[in-house]
């Protein structure tokens, strides 16, 4: 199947180039809503699962032990920048359960935050791993593994009892099976699953509602969910899709990208999760789907905003408007 163009690029009064891509909206009760392209192909949905990889923090009881708030919840669901609040954060955790960076195994990198990495060169030799935009995930892993007493060296391994615990809650979250067919290695080490599109937007509409999930998971999803709306700032930072986009309609709307040109997104109110892909990976592809999908389910100045997101100018070094970036949905 040939996935439809999603995404046009525009340069003068020229089509430049063109995205293709598959988008799913999915019910709580698995109905489709929905749908662009080949939904039932598999995807890594990558960072962008990162909240149903935080149900361990929240079931296992380490978020209530170590006294976590929102903040510390959403950064262990979060892809965020490297920025100071992030980094400071993320240690405070570790200090927590007793650890520190030294125990992280996700690597290291600068911050995606211009601003923040031009400090970082300046007054740093090399990153550690508080810098890498997995760190809140990572240490949260760390904290859900000491409150259970359960060895957290060696935590990225596909073996380790928390990548298997992590592997059981990816299927009952989408409803895929998954394991070592269907098994990369993520960014920052961890396994990372093939699933269908079709899946991945159920499981964030189960997340969203509780509807198919047991009373404990159910509850932890709607803490997750609702402690990254109330806190985008620590889902990603500074000028990033995510922040912006929950950051339009405060605890009405969730969404997480992930590596690769995909989104996931939830809408509590509506009962719908959402999954997309841009076929070839692409960022800029993916963030103007995702706003024209959610615009679609919202009305008045919400909607505006999501649609303006989805159909962004385009302008050079000196500011001179060039083109636009510009979701194409079919109806």
């Amino acid at each position: 199947m040939s996935n439809p163009v999603l995404v046009e690029v525009t340069r003068g009064a020229l089509v430049e180039s063109r995205h293709r891509g598959m988008i799913a909206v999915v019910d709580c009760d698995g109905g489709l809503v929905y749908s662009a392209g080949d939904i039932e192909a598999a995807v890594f949905p990558r960072s962008a699962c990162k909240a149903i990889q935080a149900l361990s923090v929240v079931e296992s009881g380490a978020a209530d032990f170590y006294g976590f708030t929102d903040r510390e919840i959403a950064l262990s669901s979060s892809s965020h920048s490297g920025e100071d609040a992030h980094i400071v954060l993320a240690q405070a955790m570790l200090e927590k359960a007793g650890r520190s960076v030294a125990d992280l195994e996700c690597g290291a990198h600068w911050s995606s935050d211009q601003t923040t990495l031009i400090h970082q060169a300046r007054t740093m030799d090399h990153p550690n791993a508080l810098c890498n935009n997995c760190s809140g995930k990572h240490a949260g892993f760390i904290c859900s593994c000491c409150h259970q007493d359960i060895d957290p060296r060696g935590y990225v391994g596909y073996d380790h009892p928390l990548q298997r615990e992590l592997r059981a809650t990816m299927e009952d979250v989408t409803g895929a099976v998954v394991g070592a067919d269907t098994c990369g290695t993520d960014g920052c080490s961890i396994p990372t699953y093939a699933v269908p599109l079709r899946a991945l937007a159920h499981g964030f509409a189960k997340l969203a509602t509780g509807n198919g999930l047991g009373t404990v998971r159910a509850a932890a999803g709607k803490r997750i969910l609702s402690a990254c709306m109330a806190e985008p700032f620590y889902v990603a930072g500074t000028g990033r899709a995510c922040t912006e986009l929950m950051a339009l309609a405060p605890g009405r709307l969730y969404a997480k990208t992930g590596a690769e040109g995909v989104f996931c997104a939830a809408i509590p109110e509506k009962g719908i999760g959402i999954a997309l892909k841009c076929e070839d990976g692409t960022t800029r592809a993916a963030e103007a789907m995702v706003a024209a999908v959610l615009s679609r389910y919202f009305d008045g100045d919400i909607a505006e905003a999501l649609r303006g997101r989805a159909k962004t100018v385009m302008k050079n070094w000196n500011g001179i408007t060039v083109g636009e970036v510009r979701a194409v949905l079919p109806a």
